[in-house]
């Protein structure tokens, strides 16, 4: 037997559902997605959770990023952005909303636009400019432009000071929300948050994803395979990690590329060999991979500026 809802049950249920998220007071963020859950808008959904109010999102970008950095956006149509708030609004018209990255001149048209027009009782301004780790994210021109069209719309806006660890300037930023939404005064909610953040900080570290461990076992490779093979993306494919990825592991940690890494390893063998053992300039080349001694000394000579047979006698 097929059960089915009357027109009055509908109705019923959207207002029951549209009375308890009132309750919990409805906050509109406004921002970027990052895909490591440490910033974006997964941060403020779970901050603005966890503190008893209840987020709706407007989705401006989004990211393909690890810990390590931001490695490609996708900047949503600012139809749809607008499309996004005037929903949110239209049905549930939050008092506070909060605005994060905004990276292109129509997304903050259609965000000015309509906080013009719905007009929300606070407007908190997270000014997404650079990631934590120093990438520019904001045209210079667009800034200028958040400041003199977006700023004077703003109830809140939060300082660069607060900026210091990757996602806590959107952690606070959405617990001010929170506080402003239970009738905090700025100073309260600005108080509060900081308070909450301080918690935050003291129960858990940054999020830094497993860099460590992938570079020792990209150094543990490279120690087992170094004299058959060369390649960073064979690497990348053993440790089941785009050679991307490596590369920015790579270059946090030691400031080297992986392909630099390989062959420093490999310089090390051939130098140590050349030093120590009676072996022929031949015999070194074919035991360490290379497929005739012209192409070792090429290699050689690129690296160290000499041929093995004038390092050798040196």
């Amino acid at each position: 037997m097929r059960f089915s809802l009357s027109k009055w049950e509908h109705l019923f249920c959207h207002f029951r559902k549209k009375m308890f998220l009132c309750s919990m007071k409805p906050i509109l963020t406004i921002t970027g997605s990052d895909s490591t859950s440490g910033s974006g808008v997964q941060a403020d959904i779970k901050t603005i959770s966890e503190l008893g109010g209840y987020a709706m999102s407007a989705i401006t970008s989004i990211t393909v990023q690890t810990t390590l950095g931001i490695q490609q956006f996708y900047d949503l149509p600012a139809s749809i952005v607008k499309g996004q708030i005037e929903a949110i609004m239209n049905d549930f018209q939050p008092d506070v909303v909060k605005i994060g990255l905004i990276r292109t001149n129509e997304t903050l048209n259609a965000v000015v636009t309509a906080i013009q027009k719905y007009r929300p009782r606070h407007v908190i301004l997270d000014a997404v400019v650079s990631s934590s780790q120093g990438e520019t994210l904001v045209e210079r021109k667009l800034v200028d432009a958040i400041a003199n069209e977006l700023l004077p719309l703003c109830t809140l806006v939060i300082e660069m000071d607060e900026k210091s660890m990757h996602g806590l300037a959107n952690r606070y930023a959405s617990a001010v929300a929170v506080y402003l939404s239970q009738g905090q005064t700025p100073e309260q909610a600005q108080a509060l948050a900081r308070s909450y953040i301080n918690n935050q900080v003291a129960k858990t570290s940054d999020l830094q994803g497993r860099s460590s461990e992938l570079y020792n076992e990209f150094l543990n490779a490279v120690s087992e395979y170094h004299r058959s093979n060369r390649d960073v993306h064979f690497y990348a494919d053993k440790l089941n990690v785009s050679s991307r990825y490596l590369a920015q592991v790579t270059r946090r940690i030691s400031d080297k590329a992986p392909k630099t890494i390989i062959d420093d390893f490999l310089m090390q063998e051939i130098e140590r060999q050349l030093k120590f053992t009676d072996n022929t300039i031949q015999e070194i080349a074919y035991a360490l991979g290379f497929s005739s001694q012209a192409h070792f000394t090429k290699f050689f000579k690129k690296q160290r500026g000499c041929s093995p047979t004038t390092f050798r006698k040196q």
